[in-house]
């Protein structure tokens, strides 16, 4: 366990800790990070597998745009619902025993989908999945509060965000395979295996920073440099206060209107390429693994981003809205992607799109850091998570019936291009320079 002496001492001398170097601060912080980044990479393999799989599916079971629009939305309103019990669960159990919990239900659920066959037991199973991984992230989230600074968290976020890339690679380089050999039934199965070893590492070595075994003073230091007061256990928030407070609703608003954006992306990219320039399940792959590369370059560039910012003058908060602007101006040229006719063009195009996303994605979520305590971060991702949700809900709807109707990406290509500058207007306007929620005894 780190020795408090030590800290306290350390306290006492500024922020000395901030100038070593990184061996000697000591990277356990970093294990954590890692471990954050596998559980986000399994999360989107299992939920991703159904999109890779859907024109097996329209074969095999006569599955409809309109009923996969359907079966999205079961995942994203059960996803929507959970992430309001999740992230007071996480505040509440801790992120040790939170984390597992909900591993635990997203895993089985993923598995479950082998058992189904028709397009309502698709929805069953999605249901269930979107409970379980509601979870990831606002124990991510809270994780990284933890056992960040201030001035790590948007790398660290931007690092673990990125697993989810990570995850949309793998699926499509082993999901087609697992098809094509053993049936769609046992590609569910195949990535729905590795939550178990992920659950008993995370028992293993995950405590919070105050008792780590292997935690040393410097790194203690180093973490919570900002105010020794982040040591002691910061204040409950209820609800009516959370739900009262401009800062919420700033966070949430954006998430609602950026998180459709990333599942378009995530669950109708493989039919925009197969329809627009009829590539196979045999040939999906390397455009999906193209983009998704791409997209963990811009999830860690965009936790980065912020710190060049701060060098030339801007306050920490400022420099996370200037990165956020800089991302939000990178996917306007996305509305053109519907009337490309090469192939290799889209996927720039959309590379570029999705990578500015997850940039700005990683600055959005370290925001609930910014400006609200320790105790209420779960929470407050869960809030916002919930309104991307029912954002994404409501887009996957649209864009069902939008297909079935007109067969054209267009007008949802447009409507991925505005989304991210109206966000950071209506953010700058509910919380003006990200300032901090103020909340009396």
């Amino acid at each position: 366990m780190a020795d408090r002496t030590d800290f306290d001492s350390g306290m006492e001398s500024g922020s000395s800790a901030h100038s070593s170097a990184g061996t000697r601060l000591g990277r356990v912080r970093w294990t954590i990070c890692a471990m954050l980044f596998a559980a986000t990479s399994i999360n989107y393999m299992d939920r991703q597998v159904i999109a890779i799989l859907k024109p097996t599916l329209q074969q095999s079971i006569g599955l409809t745009e309109v009923g996969y629009g359907y079966i999205v939305d079961a995942f994203q309103i059960a996803y929507a619902l959970g992430l309001l019990a999740a992230g007071r669960l996480i505040d509440k159990l801790g992120t040790r025993i939170g984390y597992m919990l909900v591993m635990a239900v997203w895993s089985l659920s993923a598995m479950g989908h082998a058992l189904a066959s028709t397009a309502l037991e698709f929805g069953f199973a999605r249901l269930f999945l979107g409970l379980g991984e509601s979870g990831n992230f606002p124990a991510a989230i809270k994780t990284v509060a933890e056992w960040f600074p201030q001035n790590e968290r948007s790398l660290a976020t931007g690092i673990f965000n990125s697993g989810a890339n990570v995850g949309a690679i793998l699926t499509p380089a082993i999901v087609p395979w697992v098809t094509l050999r053993y049936g769609w039934h046992a590609a569910f199965l195949t990535t729905g295996c590795f939550s178990a070893l992920w659950i008993l590492w995370w028992f293993r070595n995950y405590r919070t920073p105050t008792d780590h075994p292997t935690l040393t003073g410097t790194e203690l230091r180093h973490i919570y440099k900002e105010a020794a007061m982040d040591m002691g256990p910061s204040p409950f928030v209820p609800w009516r206060r959370l739900l009262g407070c401009r800062q919420t609703w700033a966070f949430s608003i954006a998430k609602f209107l950026t998180d459709p954006i990333w599942w378009f992306y995530l669950f109708w990219l493989p039919s925009y390429f197969s329809s627009k320039f009829d590539l196979n399940l045999s040939h999906l792959g390397l455009p999906l693994i193209i983009v998704y590369n791409v997209s963990a370059l811009g999830s860690i560039g965009g936790g980065w981003l912020p710190a060049p910012f701060r060098r030339l003058g801007l306050s920490s908060n400022y420099a996370r809205l200037a990165a956020m602007l800089f991302c939000a101006c990178l996917v306007v040229p996305i509305f053109t992607a519907a009337r490309l006719k090469s192939e290799w063009a889209a996927i720039a195009l959309i590379s570029v799109a999705a990578g500015a996303h997850q940039g700005w994605s990683a600055n959005l979520f370290t925001t609930s850091s910014d400006m609200f305590p320790r105790s209420a971060v779960g929470t407050v991702v869960g809030i916002g998570g919930m309104a991307g949700s029912v954002g994404g809900a409501l887009f996957a709807f649209v864009a069902g019936h939008i297909l079935q109707l007109t067969h054209s990406y267009a007008s949802l290509f447009g409507m991925a291009a505005s989304a991210y500058l109206l966000a950071l207007l209506i953010l700058y306007l509910l919380a003006p320079g990200l300032r901090k929620a103020e909340f009396t005894t």
